[in-house]
C-alpha cells in the first residue's frame, strides 16, 4: 500500500488496541499531536521505507503536517525512543505469540572488497 494516510490509520488503530495511553511524556502545554500519533507516524514511515525526513514531510498528509513542525517532530521522536521501543516489543510479541519457528530470509552481502590488492606492491614478497 502506498497511501500514507491509510497505513497511518491502520497502525494507529493497532496502537490503540495495544496501548491505552495517548501521551507518554509530561508536557506543560497540550500538544496538537499526541505522542501515540507521533509514534504512529514514525512506524508508518519505517513501514513504507521512507528514510529521509524530507521525504516523510513531503508525503505527510496536510491534516497531519499542520499539527507538527519538523524540528518539534525530531525532538519529540528522540525523547519518545524508550516508548517506541516498548511498543515495538509489544507489537512483535503480539505478532509472534503463536509461532514456534521463524524463517529468516537473508542474503550475504560483501562488506569489504579487496579491489586493489592485486595492483598493490606493498607487503608482497
Amino acid at each position: 500500500m502506498h497511501n500514507f494516510q491509510t497505513n497511518y490509520d491502520k497502525i494507529l488503530e493497532v496502537l490503540n488496541t495495544i496501548e491505552p495511553k495517548s501521551n507518554f511524556l509530561h508536557q506543560i502545554r497540550k500538544p496538537r499531536l499526541t505522542d501515540k500519533e507521533l509514534i504512529s507516524i514514525n512506524l508508518t514511515s519505517e513501514f513504507m521505507s521512507i528514510d529521509s525526513e524530507h521525504q516523510l514531510f513531503r508525503l505527510l498528509p496536510e491534516k497531519l503536517a499542520a499539527k507538527i513542525e519538523r524540528s518539534v517532530y525530531n525532538r519529540r521522536r528522540r525523547r519518545l525512543f524508550e516508548a517506541i521501543e516498548l511498543i515495538r516489543e509489544q507489537l512483535s510479541s503480539f505478532f509472534n505469540e503463536f509461532e514456534d519457528c521463524f524463517i529468516v530470509d537473508s542474503m550475504p552481502l560483501e562488506v569489504c572488497k579487496l579491489s586493489r590488492s592485486g595492483h598493490s606492491k606493498i607487503c608482497k614478497e
